[in-house]
């Protein structure tokens, strides 16, 4: 189906993908995804494989014929064993370290069902047998009622794995801080916010220098946003992946002004600004959304936080307190702003022992409670 957003130069999340994977294409580099339902994807998004109506197993694989000499890329949907094709792809990545390997989750709550590759080989494989890998893992993740299995890709989990110091700032040097960072990591793990910053984030993996595996927080409603859609300025050379994006509003004119500074990541991004915007708050609070939350962007963070002096600094998530990224980011922060200057608030649901809710009016309340929160200016 045509998308009309290519009119305005606009596109959303699947055709961000889409140009990712047919630019490496065309680059000669294979792309290959598997796992359950990526060939349509779970939420009828992707749709990269067709199949005739008339001719039955007659399939068309679009990408794979968009060049003369183009690389193959191959997607296939899986089994429903997240242990064994995590496992497969993981060698795979091993093996063919200059392909792009990616493994999807139907749901992000289902990869726990391969926590021992994740735990035993994709963390730690670089720190026990030198071995790099390039893995991706998208895992659909966000609080969206739809109950404690769907819902959450424990991310917090995955941040726990990961091997930044939090009380220590980089030092490197401003020129090859993001690389050195990069270079250092065990893991990455992104909750990317734009198409834009998603096109740049898949094709990152393959112009490293280096190979490190990959854990993405994807989205689900952000995948027909019409907010979360991006310009294809933002893809054109000289354009990067944006570790931090930050307060671009009227805040900024006022920066002096601004109360409260709100550090977030991924979907929730979208419900603060709106929520922000509906109590006419635009110049009293900034929001800055940190897109590749490890490694850390200790330097962004700093230098968004020095944009408003004055303003008390929280993290804004919707996950609950104990879970989410809000214990690996909280000490990050003081680090990055010094821990006697501000202290760091929050913004979330309480703690619980389920990632969510399986009541809709709870979610639904909840996710009022911490917006009204967020817009809410107190001192700590």
């Amino acid at each position: 189906a045509e998308y009309m957003g290519v009119d305005n130069r606009e596109m959303d999340w699947a055709l961000g993908e889409a140009l990712a994977f047919g630019s490496l294409l065309k680059e000669n580099v294979h792309v290959r995804l598997s796992g359950q339902d990526v060939e349509r994807g779970t939420f009828s998004h992707r749709h990269h494989v067709l199949h005739d109506q008339v001719v039955d197993k007659k399939t068309y694989n679009q990408l794979n014929h968009l060049y003369p000499e183009q690389a193959v890329y191959t997607v296939c949907n899986s089994s429903l064993s997240e242990f064994g094709v995590l496992g497969f792809e993981l060698g795979y990545s091993l093996f063919s370290p200059n392909y792009l390997v990616m493994w999807e989750a139907q749901f992000g709550d289902f990869s726990n069902n391969a926590q021992c590759i994740i735990d035993q080989y994709i963390a730690s494989g670089q720190s026990k047998w030198y071995r790099q890998t390039s893995l991706v893992m998208l895992l659909p993740h966000g609080m969206e009622g739809m109950g404690p299995e769907h819902s959450s890709a424990r991310l917090e989990r995955f941040l726990q794995l990961c091997s930044d110091d939090p009380d220590i700032f980089p030092q490197y040097s401003h020129h090859n801080f993001t690389i050195k960072q990069l270079q250092d990591i065990n893991m990455i793990v992104l909750n990317c916010t734009t198409p834009a910053n998603f096109f740049h984030a898949i094709r990152r993996q393959m112009k490293l220098p280096f190979r490190k595996p990959c854990v993405i927080m994807t989205p689900k409603s952000l995948l027909r946003l019409p907010d979360a859609r991006s310009s294809f300025d933002d893809i054109l050379p000289g354009t990067k992946f944006q570790r931090l994006i930050g307060e671009t509003g009227p805040a900024v004119e006022n920066a002096e002004k601004v109360k409260k500074l709100i550090f977030c990541s991924g979907k929730v991004y979208y419900d603060i600004i709106k929520e922000r915007n509906r109590e006419n708050k635009e110049y009293d609070i900034a929001v800055a959304r940190l897109e590749q939350i490890c490694p850390f962007p200790f330097d962004k963070v700093q230098q968004e936080s020095e944009k408003f002096p004055n303003a008390t600094v929280v993290w804004a998530q919707e996950e609950h307190k104990n879970q989410g990224a809000f214990e690996y980011v909280r000490p990050r922060i003081l680090t990055a702003i010094g821990y006697t200057r501000r202290p760091v608030g929050y913004c979330g649901r309480a703690v619980s022992p389920q990632p969510a809710t399986g009541n809709k009016a709870n979610h639904t309340n909840e996710l009022l409670r911490m917006l009204n929160e967020c817009v809410t200016i107190h001192d700590l």
